[in-house]
Formats: structure tokens, C-alpha cells, sequence
């Protein structure tokens, strides 16, 4: 059953980040109405689609955590997958915001903590 919800949530993290993009980011971009935060419209749509594509991102590390838990990975030694997921995560702001959006600092740290537990 977890392989299962594993399935659903990857497709579903997949569907999210592409059916975001084409569906809802575009168009919301094209519309020229976004507030102009720390001074430019761009830091507030690198803000938006970081945001749209982390959670895509966290819901692929839960479904690696499920494949885990299912294989029987003890619960310690999930921390690993948490920490990489975490520092990917923090990838995100520091391309689409060219790291003016501060959270990848936090990411990257929480991630690391993680790994060297």
C-alpha cells in the first residue's frame, strides 16, 4: 500500500509542478499585476514559482520516505532522504530568486543537520 500512495503522490508532485506552470504561472505572469516586492516584479514571480515548485519538491521527498518506511528503513535512518530533500529544496530560491529570497540559507541548514546527525 505505501509503494501505492508513493505512485499517486509522485504523479501527483509531477502533475502539480507542470500543470502549475503551464496553467496557472504563465498566465498569471502575463497579466502584469504582480506587486513589485524588494523593488521588482521579477523577485516576486522567481518568489512564486520557487513556492509552486517546493512543494512539488517536498511531496517527492515524502513519497521517497514511503518507498523507505515500506522496504522497512528504520525510522533513523530517514533522516538522510529528509536532509537531501531540504537541501534541494533550497536550490529552488537561490535560482528563481537569485538568492535574494533568504530561505535557501534555512533550507540548506536544516538539510545539513540532517545529514550530520
Amino acid at each position: 500500500m505505501l509503494y501505492a500512495a508513493a505512485c499517486i503522490i509522485t504523479l501527483l508532485a509531477l502533475a502539480h509542478s507542470w500543470l502549475g506552470e503551464r496553467h496557472i504561472l504563465i498566465r498569471l505572469f502575463r497579466r502584469g499585476i504582480l506587486p513589485k516586492v524588494l523593488g521588482t516584479e521579477e523577485f516576486t514571480k522567481g518568489t512564486l514559482r520557487f513556492v509552486w515548485h517546493f512543494t512539488s519538491l517536498i511531496a517527492l521527498g515524502f513519497a521517497a520516505l514511503l518507498v523507505q518506511i515500506a522496504g522497512g528503513v528504520p525510522a533513523p535512518a530517514l533522516a538522510p532522504t529528509i536532509g537531501w530533500t531540504l537541501i534541494v529544496a533550497g536550490i529552488l530560491p537561490l535560482v528563481f530568486t537569485r538568492g535574494r529570497h533568504l530561505s535557501w540559507i534555512f533550507l540548506f541548514a536544516a538539510g545539513a543537520l540532517c545529514l550530520f546527525d
